[in-house]
């Protein structure tokens, strides 16, 4: 954003009064901005959450989709609305109908969590499952709008949908009149920081608007990088709340006038953000509405920051309670208090009580061992730290320095999602073996769907698969295929059309399983 204080300020004066008069409070309720005293005393600073996991659908989503549906003209009720839309804001369409007596119509993924979907039903929206994909959805409900007269109310591209999220910041400054370094704001689509931002910069210009997105779903960074609006290839499906391909036209041009920067945080970071907002708060956030925190605490190390008030907006609470396990097995590792490592040790006695007396007093989490040769063992580790990164560093170098070869495996997402649940190890006889780490859909028949394109030419010689309750299931594929293959293999690969890594190379399969 390189616009001076005072075009700031105008540019964003025509949604300030979109904002100020927008109708949400029939479903939405004011919600609180409150301190977060255990993370402030760690960060040196005050951390201040504005609660929007207290909305009647455990988020912010009904403030937009309520401001749109309150505006439609008489006919427009009649006919009544639809959204395409696999979580939030499905039910903020599906309350904000209810209360006004309008028809509604949300068509969901066949791959959308139960819980999402009776959701939406319980609050008396019809709700119809199709596709496998937000776009399949999409596209489905064009097709009803052309069949039905409906009217679409957009997830995030509507400047009535920006104007309700815009709310948010207009509570936020009456409640924080004081000074404030920045306001941290997930950003999925874009509507909610596209709302805040112009609230924000038209009245309080000097309070720095910063934007956090997962690596794996950057649509809006690379937008204000690229200085144009970006498709992105596939995005990753854990904060799925906030898993856009592109953000919306509208919310990219207020966030290029009005947003100070975006910041990416990794999973681990996101696990850990929630458990903070857990210890402070005891609510399980969702990973979507843990990111703010997540970008409050990159930018403090960042920066260096201290005695400074920063703010976040947790942005929803509707969690699946199946990935909590997920959760809290990346929260230590988020916090840098796990570090996991493998290790080339001889293959003697005592050699493993003189590994654990090298990595000193810290607690081991994990220990895995499989048999391998007579002269070397792999083990994978996991050991407590107190330290954070430097001490990891440390550990390891120090490790090092005393003879043993090691693998950082801190940052290793095959390590962290499969290896350390799987038994088993090398095979003598699994020759010509290729590894991949998919996304299935999670749904019924995936995995035939994969088998049937697969045919019977190559085996399976390895197979993982964890549910961690999202809409994908995570899969590690062990086949073996002769090299004269590898055209047919990409083939393959493409009519399956799952999300996939190759995993051949990577140092977890050629340590432990390969």
């Amino acid at each position: 954003m390189d616009l001076p204080l005072y075009l700031q300020m105008m540019s964003a004066y025509p949604y300030l009064q979109k904002i100020l008069t927008a109708r949400v409070y029939d479903v939405a309720r004011e919600t609180p901005l409150d301190l977060m005293p255990t993370l402030s005393r760690r960060l040196g600073n005050r951390i201040l959450l504005k609660r929007e996991d207290l909305q009647p659908v455990f988020s912010f989503k009904l403030r937009g989709a309520h401001n749109k549906i309150v505006q439609l003209s008489e006919e427009a009720r009649r006919k009544g609305v639809i959204a395409a839309s696999a979580g939030n804001h499905a039910q903020g369409v599906a309350l904000s109908a209810r209360t006004l007596g309008i028809k509604a119509v949300i068509v969901m993924p066949a791959t959308t969590p139960a819980i999402k979907v009776d959701s939406v039903r319980a609050l008396g929206a019809k709700a119809i499952l199709h596709g496998d994909s937000y776009d399949d959805a999409y596209a489905h409900a064009l097709e009803l709008i052309e069949k039905h007269g409906y009217t679409f109310v957009h997830p995030f591209d509507d400047p009535d949908v920006i104007a309700g999220q815009g709310t948010i910041a207009m509570e936020l400054l009456r409640q924080h009149p004081d000074p404030l370094e920045a306001v941290f704001v997930s950003v999925g689509g874009g509507g909610l920081i596209a709302g805040m931002a112009a609230y924000i910069k038209a009245l309080r210009p000097d309070i720095r608007v910063i934007g956090v997105e997962p690596y794996d779903a950057p649509c809006m960074q690379q937008a204000l990088e690229k200085q144009q609006r970006v498709i992105l290839d596939q995005v990753g499906i854990f904060a799925d709340g906030v898993a856009v391909r592109q953000a919306g036209e509208e919310n990219y041009r207020l966030a290029r006038d009005h947003v100070d920067e975006m910041l990416l945080v990794s999973t681990d970071e996101i696990c850990a953000a929630i458990k903070d907002i857990f210890d402070d708060t005891r609510v399980m956030a969702e990973p979507a509405g843990a990111l703010a925190i997540a970008g409050i605490k990159k930018y403090v190390e960042r920066e260096g920051l201290k005695d400074a008030c920063l703010a976040g907006v947790l942005s929803g609470a509707n969690i699946n309670f199946d990935r909590l396990r997920h959760v809290t097995e990346r929260a230590e590792l988020g916090e840098q208090r796990e570090a996991l490592f493998a290790a080339t040790i001889p293959e003697r006695p005592g050699s493993f009580r003189a590994f654990c007396k090298a990595i000193g007093k810290r607690g081991i989490t994990e220990f895995n061992y499989r048999y391998g040769d007579t002269e070397q063992a792999h083990i994978f580790v996991g050991v407590q730290l107190s330290g954070g990164e430097t001490e990891r560093r440390t550990l390891l170098q120090d490790l090092r320095d005393k003879g043993y070869p090691i693998e950082d495996l801190s940052d290793n997402e095959v390590a962290k999602v499969h290896l350390r649940h799987m038994v088993g190890g090398h095979s003598a006889r699994a020759g010509d073996e290729i590894v991949y780490r998919f996304e299935f859909p999670e749904r019924p028949g995936a995995l035939m769907n994969f088998l049937a394109h697969m045919g019977q030419d190559w085996n399976i010689s390895l197979f993982h698969y964890r549910n961690h309750g999202a809409a994908y299931g995570r899969v590690l594929v062990g086949m073996q295929v002769p090299g004269q293959d590898k055209a047919r293999l990409e083939e393959f690969l493409r009519a399956l059309g799952y999300v996939h890594w190759e995993e051949t190379d990577n140092p977890v399969y050629r340590l432990f399983l390969g």
